[in-house]
Formats: structure tokens, C-alpha cells, sequence
């Protein structure tokens, strides 16, 4: 098996930098994607991670070797690399491992346009060429790199799309030491802003740039408290998502957070536009954007299908319930600085607190993720499915089972792309229901059920 197969992933390519990850693979995935992609010049971003810049150059060389120009992007968050890819009508990568440890590193690959490249899109082609590369690399006759610092371009483009007023708001952001440290002053900066982690450090010495994990978010909601703030923003590493801590110091949850930036995009172009949702987000989003008018679309979960999904059926949102929000007017692309503005704008427009805003778009109860191993993932599936005979079955991403009617509830079953785990996820019209599904479908998973 090639280092290639056990990094490029279904929606990016992601491994340990020295052990999987080295100079001489950028090189040949670099000239792979030349290859892969019709234009003539490739933009190369990257983030704080110290191998960052030399996988980047790596790769650069690669681009050259096939014979396409490279511009070099430097610093810069995910969605910046979409904004220049879309801008520029160019094929992009951004060297990230998003909110994974230091140790690790990857690429997010855009063909022009900010248009997502998954496995099925092109990461596997891709993959093949790189696998050539490897064995027969090529020479550089004449580098051809010229450079474009997109920061003030990214940041007038989102004012333009969302304006957030001026307002008595104080936020709190905690940026990780990832690169919402580079994006957010340009972006936010005329606000009342108390900075946490903003210097760039690809370590991580504060904490890891996770938001999902709990306890990420602890130093946030301990100086949102100490500061009596109106909200607390955290962004993950690349800074393409975004979570929300309300003026209480809670975690908001993201489904509810999609339905307030979803609301805002259906009301500002009008008319009954496409709204996209992945399975994992609340049944709340669809039932509210239905009474708006919109014409909601369940997807799978994953960047690059969601992104193919928005350009079929020109959906003006699309957003997961893993904090990614997607939008027609940034090319179809997620983007979590502009999820967090749309927020903003909408405290200090209605006046509401966070909590308040949160808590009229949260009316159900959700397990949350979790993660179980299990030995064998169809028969552990099929074991959860005949444990529910009352439920329908959908195979859409994973099995999600389903009860409707007055005591509804479902649940999600997906089995990890890279390792030996089931992913469960379980929604309900009250939290004791809630309670009873996943610790049901949790003794089947772990084959303890004699102890729930």
C-alpha cells in the first residue's frame, strides 16, 4: 500500500507530518494536481503549523515541475483560500489539519471557483497520478511563483455581504492560535473585541483548536463570564468554523445557530430559495425554514458533498450540524467568519440576548455525538437495526432510524472513513425520550446491555 492510500481521505487528505506526511509527497501531489486541473496557475495557501510553509513550497515546486505558475496565498485561513479561488476563478489547496493536533497536517483541495474535490470528484485520480510522481519525480527548469496576500480583499468582501453595526456588543474570541489569530482584526476589528489566543502558534499551547471537545471551550466560557460578555465566538484551527458561547457561558448548539443564519440568507433574497441540511442537524431547522418558505434538502455529511450539493440546486445556505455553514454568495463555500458575523448582526439587530435567540430555535433534545469502537461495523449496524424493528430505515449517510408521530425520534449510525468506529447520533421531541434511545442503542453498540 502507498503512504498515498492511508492519508487521502473522503473529503481532503490528512496524516502525521515526518511519518506520512514529508516534502518529497507534497512534491509529487503537487504535480499531480497540475495535472488534474485544466488551468494554468494553482493559488497555494497555508496555515500557523510549523511544517505548513515547507510542505507548502513542497508542493509549489511540484505545480512548477509540471509546468503551471503557482501564487502563493502565504498565511491565511480556509475560507480566505475559498474567497481567492472564487475571486479568482482558480484552483486552490490550503495546507491544514484543520482542528486535529499538532503532529498532524493536510491539504483541502479546490478545483476553480472554490469548487470542493472529494474522493469521488477527484481525490482518487488525483491520488493515482501522485502515486507516479512518487517513483518518477519531475525536474524544475524555471520556477514561476508570484505572491497575493488576499486579507484585505477577504475581509471588504464579507463587510459587503454582512453588515454588522457598530454596536455595544462585547465579544469575546478565542481564536486557539490558530489563524482566526490572522482573520478576525481584519474582519471584525471595529468591534468591541476581547482577544483570547490570538497569537499564531501551531503547537497549540493553550489548548487544541477543537471546539467540539467540552473542554476547549472552557477557558472561553470562564472570560465570558469574567467579562459579563454579550456572546463568545471560538474557531477551529483553520478558522472555517465557528462556535457560539452565549452571555450565560452555554454552548449554543450549532443546528440552532444554522437556523438564524439560515433565516437571514432565505429573508434577504426572497422568495421560497433551496436551504441544504445535513442528516445530523436538528429536525428544528426544517420544520423552521419550512414555515419561512424555503425548500429544505437533507444531504450527507462531508464538506465537498455539501458543496456539490449547494451548486445543484443553487441553494442560498447549507448548513451541519458540525458548525459548518455553507453559502451561494461565497461560491458555494464554508465559511465561519461569515456564519459569526450573521449572528452579530442579528444580537444587535433584534435586540435579544444570545440565549434568548438560541433558545427559541432549540425546542428538541439531541445526544450529541458518540464515538464507540466495534470489531465489526455492518454487524454491529444490523444489530442496532434489529433492535428498533418499530422504526423506519434510511440509508441516505450511514443507517439513520426513524419514529414519527407525536413521540418522535431517530437516530444516525455512521461508520468512521478511517477507523474502526461507529458514529451515533440520536434527536428527540423530549429529553427523557432522548435518554432511552441512546442508551438503548449504546448498550447494543458495546454489548453491555445488561447494565442499562
Amino acid at each position: 500500500m502507498s503512504i498515498l492510500d492511508e492519508v487521502i481521505k473522503t473529503y481532503d487528505l490528512r496524516g502525521l507530518v515526518g511519518e506520512q506526511l514529508t516534502p518529497k509527497v507534497m512534491v509529487a501531489l503537487g504535480s499531480a494536481f497540475a495535472e488534474f486541473v485544466n488551468d494554468d496557475e494553482v493559488l497555494i495557501g497555508h496555515d500557523m503549523r510549523p511544517s505548513s510553509p515547507e510542505f507548502a513550497e513542497a508542493f509549489a515546486f511540484g505545480v512548477n515541475a509540471f509546468g503551471k505558475k503557482v501564487r502563493m496565498l502565504g498565511l491565511c485561513s480556509t475560507d480566505q483560500t475559498y474567497f481567492a479561488s472564487g475571486s479568482l476563478n482558480l484552483p486552490a489547496v490550503m495546507f491544514t489539519a484543520s482542528h486535529n493536533p499538532a503532529s498532524y497536517n493536510g491539504i483541502k483541495f479546490s478545483k476553480a471557483g472554490a469548487q470542493g474535490i472529494s474522493y469521488d470528484t477527484g481525490l482518487a485520480e488525483i491520488k493515482e497520478i501522485a502515486k507516479g510522481y512518487l517513483e518518477k519525480p519531475l525536474e524544475v527548469s524555471q520556477p514561476n511563483i508570484t505572491h497575493y496576500d488576499s486579507l484585505e480583499d477577504y475581509a471588504n468582501y464579507l463587510k459587503q455581504l454582512v453588515r454588522v453595526s457598530d454596536s455595544q456588543l462585547k465579544v469575546v474570541v478565542d481564536a486557539a492560535n490558530g489563524m482566526g489569530g490572522h482573520t478576525v482584526p481584519a474582519v471584525l476589528g471595529g468591534l468591541g473585541l476581547v482577544p483570547m489566543y490570538f497569537e499564531l502558534d501551531g503547537t497549540f499551547p493553550n489548548h487544541e483548536a477543537n471546539p467540539l471537545d467540552p473542554k476547549n471551550l472552557v477557558d472561553l466560557q470562564a472570560r465570558v463570564k469574567q467579562e459579563n460578555a454579550d456572546i463568545g465566538i471560538a474557531f477551529d484551527g483553520d478558522a472555517d468554523r465557528c462556535f457560539i458561547i452565549d452571555e450565560n457561558s452555554q454552548p449554543v448548539n450549532p443546528s440552532a445557530i444554522a437556523s438564524i443564519v439560515a433565516k437571514r440568507e432565505v429573508e434577504r433574497v426572497g422568495g421560497n430559495p433551496y436551504v441544504l441540511h445535513n442528516l445530523l442537524t436538528s429536525k428544528f431547522f426544517e420544520e423552521y425554514l419550512g414555515e419561512l418558505g424555503a425548500k429544505t434538502v437533507k444531504t450527507k455529511v462531508g464538506h465537498s458533498l455539501i458543496k456539490d450539493e449547494m451548486r445543484k440546486t443553487n441553494a442560498v445556505f447549507g448548513g451541519e450540524h458540525s458548525a459548518h455553514y455553507y453559502f451561494r454568495d461565497f461560491w458555494g463555500a464554508d465559511n465561519g467568519m461569515l456564519a459569526a458575523m450573521h449572528v452579530l448582526a442579528e444580537l444587535a439587530e433584534t435586540g435579544k440576548t444570545m440565549s434568548e435567540l438560541a433558545s427559541d430555535l432549540n425546542p428538541y433534545f439531541m445526544s450529541g455525538e458518540i464515538n464507540s469502537e466495534v470489531s465489526d461495523v455492518s454487524e454491529t449496524t444490523n444489530k442496532v437495526i434489529d433492535g428498533f424493528p418499530e422504526a423506519n430505515i434510511e440509508r441516505l449517510d450511514g443507517v439513520t432510524l426513524e419514529v414519527t408521530g407525536g413521540g418522535w425520534w431517530w437516530l444516525n449510525l455512521r461508520p468512521s472513513n478511517t477507523e474502526p468506529l461507529l458514529r451515533l447520533n440520536v434527536e428527540a421531541f423530549d429529553e427523557t425520550t432522548m435518554k432511552k434511545i441512546r442508551d438503548k442503542a449504546l448498550s447494543i453498540i458495546r454489548g453491555d446491555l445488561g447494565n442499562n
